[in-house]
């Protein structure tokens, strides 16, 4: 089964969407869209300290992700403006790794497939370290969703039910960087924040309490991936930018559906 591109394209998306649904509950709930669009475009950088150090790219971009997200983190509890901080940090990574791609002699890499996506490239080894990655960002969020949600909804109401927002604060990091290495080599760095955010926010006017919002996340994030797969090999459309598509299309769906039923109630 898996000798079929497109099946492993299609594993692929589903195990990318698995892993930014809840996470991406959280980044829409605490406004932390361009945390992760920081995050994401560090991951250029990653991918050229990868090839300078002829080492996988999953974990150089694991490291570069959550090196930034620890610096932003840091960063942001001395004072600095969190929306200035990260526009700096995010187009410095994405130009730092560009200029340090362009150095590499003798090295053939396609940087549309880092930008956008290659997942009709999935190999079976992508689709284990996808899959991998994607169950550990679960079993994270997982573990700590109750003491994540506190921390989300009332920090001084975290801190006295005895929790470290923090912590929480480095729990949601940890997870945001694993799902920037994983989802890649599927929607590329341009398009990973589009896959937290849009999903989530398309769920959240169909969704009654968080648990359920994060499971309609997930779901409709799936649905993007299969969907935007079929809507580019029918189309012959660049697949990571169709999935997002789709996704989009969820969105203002289920947000006019939203409006009408709150309208009518």
């Amino acid at each position: 089964m898996l000798d079929d591109f497109m099946t492993r394209a299609t594993l692929a998306g589903v195990g990318v969407a698995c892993a930014a649904a809840p996470l991406g509950c959280f980044v829409v709930w605490r406004r932390m869209a361009y945390f992760g669009d920081a995050t994401a475009h560090a991951a250029i950088l990653g991918v050229a300290l990868s090839l300078m150090f002829e080492m996988s790219i999953f974990p150089g971009v694991l490291m570069v992700a959550l090196l930034m997200a620890l610096v932003v983190t840091i960063l942001s509890q001395r004072g600095y403006a969190m929306d200035t901080l990260l526009g700096v940090l995010s187009h410095s990574a994405l130009a730092f790794g560009l200029v340090a791609v362009s150095f590499l002699s003798g090295i053939r890499i396609d940087l549309m497939a880092y930008l956008f996506g290659d997942i009709l490239a999935v190999s079976r080894i992508d689709l284990a370290v996808i899959w991998g990655g994607a169950a550990l960002v679960v079993a994270l969020i997982a573990w700590r969703w109750s003491a994540l949600l506190a921390s989300t909804l009332n920090e001084d109401l975290a801190y006295a039910s005895g929790l470290d927002p923090k912590r929480e604060q480095l729990v949601l990091t940890l997870s945001l960087a694993i799902t920037v290495a994983v989802a890649i080599k599927v929607v590329g760095v341009l398009l990973i924040a589009a896959m937290l955010i849009i999903p989530a926010a398309a769920a959240r006017g169909l969704a009654r309490t968080p648990e359920s919002m994060a499971v309609t996340a997930a779901l409709i994030g799936a649905f993007s991936a299969v969907a935007g797969l079929q809507g580019a090999y029918v189309f012959d459309t660049p697949a990571g930018p169709s999935i997002v598509c789709v996704a989009a299309i969820c969105f203002v769906l289920f947000d006019v559906l939203g409006l009408r039923k709150r309208r009518q109630g």
